[in-house]
């Protein structure tokens, strides 16, 4: 706990209303923290503001913008680097400029927040908390892009949890299944660039399964038939990531949200058992059997 504040303080990046950084520091709040929510858009935290949470604009691409913030933080003890981007497209249709776009936020904004306010973390022996997936370890279809920036955010986030330990910084790898609603599906690049209508190239050679892929692209169709729910319900997946979080030792990785089941597995199934198991859950079987059916016809 830090020496001059009555209560832990927590600072989350990505806390624009209706994410899951927002139900984070909703949690936090109810359990008693100071909590610095932020977003790049501070008008976009409305809703957290109206709870008496404390907000501030961050941009974390921009250095400028993280140095203030730091200076306007005495202090902290737990921060929560969750502010990420998505993309959902077939690797050979990948767009490159777009994918380094995705890194930039989800690796290299997490390292410079990380650096930034480090030395508020090492003061107080605090928590530092990545976000990464379980797209970081299970190889989903249409999530290339996005699974190996998490991929790279959970190493670095590894390596950290070494490095830091000499200076009682204990670091969090936040492997967060599929929750919902949240803004996250709205927010994906692939869906939100110009003229996108027709998310696959015209040369793709997904071209007999487009419709298929296009809908899966757009990550339609996961809700449950009955409550129309798409995973674990937010509030209650931050329940449990702040209760862990506020552990004296909390865990070196916080499964929490539906489907971290396959993250577990992924170390000790075979591959093409693995491999099997996501296919059906992404409905990639579909697409596949469109492909066959037409590779068929052509023969």
């Amino acid at each position: 706990m830090s020496a001059n504040n009555s209560k832990r303080s927590v600072l989350i990046t990505g806390c624009s209303d209706g994410g899951l950084g927002a139900a984070l520091a909703i949690a936090f709040h109810e359990a008693g923290c100071h909590v610095y929510a932020t977003a790049r858009n501070a008008s976009k935290m409305a809703n957290l503001k109206a709870l008496g949470i404390e907000t501030k604009e961050l941009d974390v691409l921009s250095e400028s913008s993280i140095a203030k913030c730091v200076s306007e933080v005495p202090n902290l003890d737990i921060l929560v680097n969750n502010a990420g981007l998505q993309m959902t497209m077939t690797a050979s249709d990948t767009s490159i400029p777009q994918a380094k776009e995705i890194f930039d936020v989800n690796v290299w904004a997490m390292i410079s927040m990380s650096q930034a306010f480090l030395p508020l973390l090492v003061r107080s022996k605090g928590v530092l908390a990545n976000h990464t997936s379980i797209s970081s370890v299970v190889a989903m279809p249409l999530g290339s892009a996005y699974g190996a920036s998490k991929a790279a955010a959970a190493h670095f986030t590894a390596v950290m949890r070494i490095e830091l330990k000499p200076f009682g910084v204990k670091v969090v790898d936040l492997k967060t299944g599929v929750t919902g609603p949240t803004n996250f599906i709205s927010n994906n690049t692939t869906l939100n660039r110009p003229g996108s209508v027709e998310l696959l190239p015209k040369d793709t050679i997904y071209n007999p399964a487009r419709e298929l892929v296009e809908t899966l692209i757009r990550q339609e169709g996961f809700k449950d038939k009955e409550s129309g729910q798409t995973g674990m319900v937010p509030a209650e997946w931050a329940m449990l990531v702040v209760q862990d979080l506020l552990k004296t030792n909390p865990p070196y990785v916080v499964w929490h949200g539906q489907y971290t089941i396959l993250g577990k597995l992924e170390s000790w199934l075979p591959i093409g058992w693995m491999n099997w198991v996501v296919r059906k859950a992404a409905k990639w079987n579909e697409v596949e059997a469109i492909l066959n059916k037409n590779s068929d016809q052509k023969h």
